[in-house]
């Protein structure tokens, strides 16, 4: 990682660290936070490659330009499977803080089991499998804010 001369790197080894775990966690080939300013990208470049770290000041990220074969690839929201978020609010994935998950990558679930709860307004909403299958994908992150319309999980 390139630095400026005379600044200091404030990135967080552990955070890195937490995040690489998510990555492996999840399946996923990239996350992206922003926290205090700085914005900070995990990334795994292939299936067997190592997690490259990429942090760089929140307003010096330009995004990157999509291909449409890619877009459609990489957009989960297009995905025949994604349970999409009905409301705005905070997104659970347990009953209460350090239960056990209502899904994880690989369950298998039936219509109508909870995947997760969405908090809106000091209610807790159980958000249904709208059909049967198995998890492949969970795209939320536990007490994390989630937008209406934003993709939180998949069911293959």
């Amino acid at each position: 990682m390139a630095e400026k001369p005379g600044k200091k790197s404030m990135v967080d080894p552990e955070l890195i660290r937490e995040l690489s775990r998510l990555l492996d966690e999840t399946g996923l080939s990239e996350i992206e936070i922003e926290q205090e300013g700085q914005r900070i990208r995990v990334a795994r470049g292939g299936r067997a490659a190592p997690a490259t770290v990429i942090a760089a000041p929140a307003a010096a990220v330009a995004p990157k330009p999509i291909t449409e074969s890619a877009a459609a690839s990489v957009d989960p929201a297009k995905h025949p499977g994604v349970v999409i978020s009905p409301m705005v609010g905070t997104a659970y994935a347990a009953g209460s803080p350090g239960a056990k998950p209502y899904v994880e990558i690989g369950a298998k679930v039936k219509a109508g089991d909870t995947l997760l709860i969405i908090e809106a307004m000091k209610t807790m909403n159980q958000i249904p499998a709208p059909r049967a299958g198995t998890v492949t994908q969970v795209l939320f992150e536990d007490g994390q804010p989630v937008e209406f319309g934003q993709p939180l999980v998949i069911i293959e």
